[in-house]
C-alpha cells in the first residue's frame, strides 16, 4: 500500500506545483476525471503503467521525472 500512496502523493504534488486541477490534468492528459478521482481517492489502488505515462504526458514529463523523487527512492519493499 506504500507505493499506492507514494504515486497517489506524486500526482498531487504535480497537479499543485503545476496549479493543475483534476479537470485540467484530465484534459491535458487525455485521461477521464473518474480515472484520476479512482486513483486520488483509494478506489483504483494499482494503476498501469500506461495510465502513469499518460499523466506524464499531461504534467509534461517524463516517467524518469515521475518516479525521480526522494519519495521513490526510498520506498521499502511491499513483500517482505
Amino acid at each position: 500500500m506504500q507505493t499506492y500512496n507514494t504515486v497517489k502523493n506524486r500526482i498531487l504534488q504535480l497537479c499543485n506545483e503545476k496549479h493543475y486541477t483534476i479537470n485540467k490534468l484530465a484534459t491535458e492528459s487525455g485521461i477521464a476525471p473518474s480515472t484520476i478521482k479512482n486513483i486520488l481517492y483509494g478506489k483504483s489502488i494499482n494503476p498501469g503503467i500506461v495510465t502513469i505515462k499518460m499523466l506524464c504526458d499531461g504534467f509534461n514529463i517524463s516517467l524518469y521525472d515521475f518516479f525521480d523523487t526522494e519519495l521513490f527512492k526510498t520506498l521499502e519493499q511491499e513483500i517482505k
